[in-house]
């Protein structure tokens, strides 16, 4: 288990800037990302050439609008929305979205293991041409206490449980990201426990919001949002939904994000979005809306989606669903 230990020159956590806050102001240095150079080519040309392979996927967009999932208010700018983005892979402020782009997309698999009928690993065209792709609009709401209205494109997480082929006594989805330090340079950080994974029961993946997000704005989805493929449970904060996919593993053991091991008492496995529950470090009672000036909006229960995941959690009162 991952203990953070605090020196005696360190501030109280009650002293502490909230994060949300924090990272809106704080500016970092540029990382050193990129690929190393092989022979006499220079860095730069060789992340060129593995990088900016045209994506094979990109004319299967725009796809149709599921007018079922909408919310009320307006879509988040793009140029809002694929410009302020956590990816700490990349860099520890919003700022990511150069560096993100030395992460090379093809070739991409995704392993599907652990309780399954076979083991298998696919490629990611392979995966995306065989999944009915749809647009769905969702809210994310973000711990930091920010959110945005995104139009997502992609398929039900449903199937790709189907795709999968799960055992019957499996119980938990267990995802984890790519691991790459030569071109993602923060993984070479030892404080966090890189890769990043994160979890769900098997009944929230099959439930009919839980998707799988290969686009945006009518676009393949860009490397910042966590190209080729990444997560999206509207109704959980933003950091349950993981990017950049590559390994999907069922077990009946309840997986352990990287963030619930880096500090559980403020990062647990439900992270279910709730206005009365407080981050140990700020409110989580109303968030900043993006991309309106600083205007807030107060939060909803399931960020506003309980009428199709609040009966997930009956008989549960006892858990600590909020952390």
């Amino acid at each position: 288990m991952h203990v953070i230990r605090r020196r005696g020159w360190e501030l109280p956590e009650g002293l502490t800037t909230p994060e949300h806050v924090f990272f809106n102001r704080r500016q970092f240095l540029a990382g050193t990302a990129g690929i190393a150079a092989a022979g006499s080519l220079p860095a730069s040309a060789i992340a060129q050439r593995v990088t900016d392979i045209p994506d094979p996927t990109a004319s299967l967009y725009p796809v149709a609008r599921n007018a079922k999932y909408t919310v009320d208010g307006e879509i988040t700018a793009e140029k809002v929305a694929t410009t302020y983005n956590n990816f700490y892979e990349f860099g520890f402020s919003k700022n990511i979205v150069r560096a993100a782009q030395a992460l090379p997309l093809r070739p991409w698999t995704v392993k599907f293991d652990g309780m399954v009928e076979k083991e298998m690993t696919v490629g990611i065209d392979d995966l995306i041409k065989a999944m009915p792709l749809e647009e769905r609009v969702y809210r994310m709401r973000c711990v930091e206490a920010w959110s945005m209205v995104v139009p997502w494109s992609g398929f039900p997480m449903a199937k790709l449980v189907e795709f999968a082929k799960p055992l019957s006594s499996a119980k938990y989805v267990r995802m984890e990201t790519f691991m790459n330090p030569s071109v993602a340079p923060y993984q070479k950080d030892f404080r966090y426990p890189w890769p990043y994974i994160e979890g769900c029961t098997i009944a929230e993946a099959t439930n009919e919001l839980a998707f799988m997000v290969t686009g945006i704005y009518g676009k393949v989805l860009p490397k910042q949002h966590g190209a080729p493929i990444r997560l999206m449970l509207p109704w959980k904060y933003g950091f349950k939904s993981l990017k950049s996919i590559v390994r999907v593993t069922f077990t009946d053991k309840r997986p352990v994000g990287l963030w619930e091991k880096l500090q559980a008492s403020e990062y647990g496995f439900w992270a279910n979005v709730h206005p009365g529950v407080s981050h140990p470090r700020w409110s989580q009672a109303d968030e900043e809306v993006l991309g309106t000036g600083g205007k807030r909006r107060k939060t909803d229960v399931f960020n506003g989606y309980g009428e199709y995941v609040a009966a997930l959690y009956k008989g549960m009162e006892d858990e600590p669903l909020y952390k």
